[in-house]
């Protein structure tokens, strides 16, 4: 089951929580349910609510600005939607566009989805030393993009409805 995604009272995405903090939050009047499950309900004695897929705080939450978003492993493969930047097939780990070897680090412009094949043969070489074109740039995601790649499982993205459009 995936996070449940919260909006502060000016529907601006705040961050992820557990489905029974979610549950929690709406049942002490905190929250309301702005989207949820069309088929699952949560049950218990006294109460029965639709399963929460996004939720919206009733009080306005003051939050400090986030320029940049955090680099990681798993936001740089949502974020290229798990497919490998050098041959567009399924991509299971994260290479670096300029090797670390030659002073490359983990940044968002430096790194890419690719699959363990194209990885192995790209070695400690830039794509142009290798012979391997990228298929699409690095770029760096918002920070609203970042936390709501953190909804997505290993498999799957966040709910495309959440991301915001693009430019």
């Amino acid at each position: 089951m995936r996070d449940t995604l919260v909006l502060n009272a000016s529907f601006e995405p705040l961050s992820t929580v557990t489905l029974n903090r979610a549950v929690v939050l709406v049942l002490q009047d905190k929250a309301v349910v702005e989207q949820s499950h069309p088929e699952l309900r949560v049950r218990a004695q006294a109460v029965e609510l639709p399963v929460p897929r996004v939720i919206r705080l009733c009080r306005y939450v003051r939050v400090p600005f986030r320029r940049h978003a955090p680099w990681s492993r798993r936001g740089v493969l949502v974020r290229d939607q798990h497919r490998c930047a050098y041959c567009g097939r399924k991509a299971t780990t994260v290479d670096h566009v300029v090797p670390k070897a030659q002073g490359g680090g983990d940044t968002w412009l430096n790194t890419v989805a690719s699959c363990a094949e194209d990885n192995h043969r790209k070695a400690d070489r830039t794509p142009e030393q290798a012979g391997m074109p990228l298929l699409r740039g690095p770029f760096v995601p918002s920070p609203t993009d970042a936390m709501l790649f953190g909804l997505g499982t290993a498999e799957r993205e966040a709910l495309p409805e959440w991301l915001a459009p693009s430019a």
